[in-house]
């Protein structure tokens, strides 16, 4: 377990303020009744102050296993939580604002809001590769916990590029010239959507693949955690790469889904088969792995 003087300070102190915003969003669920895209107004600082806090502190927490302190990893993380305050405040300056942070042109300000959030998230994304080379170079002692950590980083890159399409002109509803893309694909955004995610009941949302894609930085760990020493270091190295290649493919499956204007729980016979595809094929390969294990090598673990 890392001690917290190892703990990188900057994402810490961010994920305490996050933690804190997340508490005043769901105090604005239930004492501001304002609706915005078919949600509470508060609903999305919420969102994202919750994903923000396990961004974060899943982040310093992968710092930690670094052997020795990296110049450009702790900069980069600085980076990253720093932009991610100005992310923050612009949605939550938005909502207080009353109208939405994200594709909104309406305004020559909001227009603003968005160039800045637009920019920040791209600045982002270069931060957090950053982070990820480092720790895909370095010789990190847990052998299984690397390669975890490696799979959980690059898959969430993966997760912030199947949001690009978000951005097109083409994601945009007709006639909303001034939204400079959207969410959803086939129907409006702020439609019939799930309760608090919001995704679209009625079409595609491009969002479900962008949230299942960031958060594999926690549930590869969590794979990781859960293998435990069931098995030796190479055979859960070797079952952490059949996750992980699942997960990906489970990201770009539903992005897929997504983009055919298709609702998540209204799958059509052809993602059906898809998703089937892939439940067998990780199946066989887990169960390949597991049999070829040396069992020496499981005693001596």
């Amino acid at each position: 377990m890392p001690t917290l003087s190892r703990l990188h300070r900057p994402l810490m102190a961010f994920t305490a303020a996050m933690a804190a915003l997340a508490v005043v969003a769901a105090v604005g669920l239930v004492a501001d009744p304002r609706i915005l895209t078919g949600m509470p107004i508060w609903a999305k600082p919420l969102k994202f102050a919750a994903s923000f806090v396990l961004y974060a502190g899943t982040l310093a927490w992968m710092l930690s296993l670094l052997p020795r302190r990296s110049r450009a990893a702790e900069r980069a993380a600085t980076v990253v939580a720093a932009l991610g305050v100005v992310e923050m405040i612009v949605i939550v300056t938005q909502v207080l604002r009353g109208t939405t942070s994200h594709f909104n042109g309406s305004t020559p300000f909001d227009a603003l809001m968005w160039q800045i959030m637009g920019t920040a998230i791209m600045v982002l994304f270069a931060a957090h590769f950053v982070v990820g080379v480092v720790l895909l170079r370095a010789r990190i002692a847990d052998r299984v916990a690397a390669h975890a950590v490696r799979w959980g980083l690059g898959l969430s890159l993966l997760g912030m590029l199947v949001a690009v399409p978000m951005t097109l002109p083409s994601a945009a509803p007709p006639g909303q010239s001034v939204i400079a893309g959207a969410h959803s694909v086939g129907v409006p955004d702020g439609g019939p959507g799930l309760p608090l995610l919001g995704w679209s009941t009625t079409g595609g949302d491009l969002r479900i693949g962008h949230f299942v894609g960031l958060h594999a930085l926690q549930i590869l760990p969590l794979l990781a955690l859960l293998l435990g020493r069931r098995f030796d270091a190479l055979t859960r190295v070797r079952l952490l790469a059949v996750g992980g290649g699942a997960y990906g493919m489970l990201t770009i499956l539903l992005t897929w889904q997504a983009l055919r204007g298709q609702p998540l729980l209204r799958p059509d016979a052809l993602t059906v088969a898809a998703v089937a595809a892939l439940v067998a094929a990780t199946a066989l390969a887990a169960t390949a792995v597991v049999r070829a294990r040396r069992p020496e090598l499981e005693l001596a673990a």
